[in-house]
């Protein structure tokens, strides 16, 4: 095998990336000055060295606590629940949450072996009894999995104080009724808003 074709083979196994695109990205190496593919390749050796889980929240770090626990212009009344920690810049960069965050680490999954013991559900029980939260928002996945973590952590906080919240799902904004699959209008369905006050 030829280091042109173990190349192509390593890039393939990364997530979104086929057999077509990662030969594409090893030609483009090829064609790319010596220095930027030695940049490149530094960055990716570096980036398991220099970025962790935030002790507090579990989002990305460089620094712990990471800089959205530290920032004191955060809503400290509001706590995102989301998956994993990329969920965390999506939502930031959505411009329309300024609360704090806390990362499960995947959903439960009982056919994949994952349960409520496998992900960060007791930090953030540990976290909620220690803070004063008056939200939860629960922005897990809109899926199987998602929807079932979401309703295990409604059913642990019941009997709290606290506002609990799942994020609306349904229709893209620009989409047609005619190409939206029966679960996504099923779901916009039954999260309909009223219009007329």
């Amino acid at each position: 095998m030829t280091v042109l074709d173990q190349l192509i083979k390593s890039l393939s196994r990364l997530p979104g990336i086929g057999a077509k695109s990662a030969a594409r990205l090893a030609y483009y190496f090829i064609q790319a000055d010596r220095e930027s593919n030695r940049s490149l390749a530094g960055q990716i050796s570096e980036i398991k060295e220099k970025i962790f889980t935030c002790s507090v929240c579990g989002s990305y770090t460089e620094t712990d606590p990471c800089p959205i626990c530290t920032d004191s212009t955060r809503d400290t009344t509001l706590i995102c629940v989301v998956e994993h920690p990329q969920d965390v810049l999506t939502i930031e960069a959505s411009g329309s949450y300024d609360g704090l965050f806390h990362v499960l680490n995947g959903a439960i999954s009982p056919l994949d072996g994952i349960g409520p013991e496998q992900l960060a559900i007791g930090s953030l029980i540990e976290r909620i009894k220690a803070h004063t939260f008056s939200e939860i928002i629960l922005a897990t996945n809109p899926t199987e999995e998602g929807d079932t973590t979401a309703l295990y952590i409604s059913h642990i906080l019941k009997n709290s104080e606290l506002r609990i919240t799942r994020l609306a799902s349904g229709l893209p904004i620009g989409g047609d009724l005619e190409y939206a699959d029966r679960i996504t209008l099923a779901r916009s369905m039954r999260g309909r808003i009223r219009l007329n006050g």
